[in-house]
């Protein structure tokens, strides 16, 4: 594959996609599995085509942009996890090209191929679950562009005004996707060090960042919903925390191959006795600095999943490319890269099809939404979980803000605060659940701190279920 792939024609391009669809094809024709962070992402489109305005009416972290996506993709297809994949599938394949197309045209690596393009193709199927269109997904093509424009500064004698588009990428990036913020630390570095930018022109890529999330302050404060933006997206990402959907496992697993071939690739430039233009080592050093700022977001992650990684398939293909050009055997590359494709597809199957009977790992069970707790009878009604479990939104809306329970809890856990109190007595009159799920007992206090809400409400059959009178 590697020599079929070796050669530079525009061609390849049907080829590298066609390889593509091949591999995906029968995960997209195949029963998928509804992930909690599908069904989140699909509520929040859902709650926002209902005329709800994110974060004053949705408490959510999700960042603006990806809510704006959603939102779209709702109105046009409604709650489809299909529509989900398949829009994944078309910014899979913008990445792909940008990535082979910027990596040769630049003259990145000392020879053209589209080595770039099948690598980073490969590495984009960590797991299943990077076949969905996640947050993540769509920033890190905002950071693609973000450094397709700092290596053309690099190509220069000295930065020029267009490092505006720099940071005005990574903005962007951030308000998909909070944590790729950090990436302006990479900017910043790789600007200051290997393109020898001024002062003014530093400037002009702190402004191009602060630009749009300046705009969507400027947003939020003509709606007077400030603080509901500071708390549920600024500072959530220090507080949610949603490790029930961690599958410690399944990620080393995904992670274990591209990172470890990554690694190798860059070990390789050390012993390598290929020169490499002056050029072509700052890419290498800027990118040494991208694996380590995508390091830093871990910390900020709300769960750990391999969908949560793929800001790290950049370096790692990068990286992993240089691994396979230094080795002097070419059957042995292709040795070496034909068992890296079978494991990396094998796991990747492995997790939605199941293909070793048995085995979970790759299953990513904790992050599939589990059967409904809700009596067959509650179907399509206005319901309220207090908790983490959302498995009873598949099939019914949610009423009130409180989507999130790691947000909801600076309401429903501070009951003895009065304002607290008014605060959820309000939402419950303006968009009253019909049904109340309570897995964290809150609901007795609530209905001592309120009684007017107690005398609405009445106990099921079903423990910790309440419906409304």
């Amino acid at each position: 594959m590697l020599r079929f792939f070796r050669s530079y024609f525009p061609y390849q391009y049907v080829s590298l996609l066609g390889l593509l669809l091949l591999i995906r094809l029968p995960l997209l024709l195949h029963p998928f599995p509804l992930l909690i962070p599908e069904l989140n992402w699909l509520l929040v489109g859902e709650q926002i085509g209902e005329g709800n305005l994110l974060y004053r009416d949705i408490w959510d972290s999700i960042s603006p942009l990806s809510a704006v996506v959603y939102w779209g993709l709702h109105t046009l297809f409604g709650r489809s996890t299909l529509a989900l994949h398949v829009a994944a599938t078309v910014v899979s394949v913008f990445q792909i090209v940008y990535f082979n197309y910027l990596t040769n045209n630049r003259d990145v690596y000392p020879d053209r191929s589209f080595w770039p393009g099948l690598i980073y193709m490969l590495f984009l199927h960590l797991s299943f679950d990077c076949l969905t269109l996640s947050p993540v997904l769509m920033s890190t093509s905002f950071l693609l562009l973000a450094f397709g424009t700092l290596i053309k500064q690099m190509e220069r004698r000295g930065a020029t005004d267009e490092v505006f588009e720099v940071g005005f990428y990574i903005g962007i990036a951030a308000l998909f996707y909070l944590p790729s913020a950090l990436f302006i630390i990479w900017a910043s570095l790789s600007l200051l060090f290997y393109t020898g930018a001024s002062f003014r022109q530093h400037s002009l890529a702190l402004f191009g960042f602060l630009f749009p999330i300046a705009a969507t302050v400027l947003f939020y404060y003509l709606n007077n919903s400030l603080d509901d933006f500071n708390r549920n997206l600024l500072a959530s990402v220090f507080r949610v925390r949603q490790y029930s959907l961690s599958d410690f496992q399944s990620l080393f697993a995904s992670l274990f191959i591209p990172l470890g071939l990554g690694i190798l690739g860059f070990l390789s430039l050390f012993s390598s006795t290929s020169r490499y233009v002056n050029f072509q080592q700052r890419v290498q050093q800027i990118m040494m600095v991208w694996f380590v700022t995508a390091f830093l977001t871990i910390a900020l992650m709300p769960f750990l999943a391999p969908m949560s990684f793929l800001s790290f398939v950049p370096p790692m293909a990068y990286f992993a490319i240089y691994y396979f050009e230094n080795i002097r055997k070419q059957w042995l590359a292709e040795l070496g890269f034909s068992v890296a494709f079978g494991l990396i597809l094998l796991l990747f199957y492995q997790g939605l099809l199941g293909i070793i009977p048995g085995v979970e790992l790759g299953r990513l069970s904790s992050l599939q939404v589990r059967p409904s707790p809700l009596p067959d009878n509650i179907r399509n009604q206005h319901i309220l979980i207090i908790g983490e479990d959302l498995s009873a939104y598949r099939e019914n809306r949610p009423a009130t803000p409180y989507l999130n329970w790691d947000l909801a809890k600076y309401d429903l856990k501070n009951l003895d605060n009065y304002e607290s109190v008014i605060n959820v007595f309000d939402h419950f009159r303006k968009d009253p659940p019909d049904y109340i799920i309570d897995r964290e007992n809150v609901i007795d206090k609530l209905f001592q701190r309120a009684p007017a809400l107690a005398s609405r409400y009445e106990k099921t059959a079903t423990a910790g279920v309440y419906k409304r009178k």
